[in-house]
């Protein structure tokens, strides 16, 4: 049973999905840490942002 349990590992796939508004989050937090200082600018730019993209329906 050991056996099949470790095949199973081998065999494992990873599925990424990526989004625009998941990678201006992914942005916006590194930001964040790098230059809190702009907080403020980078939730306000990040919102905006989001909020386009939701109102456009923008797909990549």
């Amino acid at each position: 049973m050991g056996h099949l349990a470790l095949l199973a590992q081998r065999n494992a796939e990873i599925d990424v999905n990526l989004t625009l508004p998941g990678i201006l989050a992914l942005v916006a937090g590194v930001l964040i840490l790098l230059m809190p200082k702009v907080l403020n600018y980078i939730v306000a730019i990040y919102l905006i942002a989001v909020g386009v993209i939701a109102i456009f329906d923008v797909r990549i």
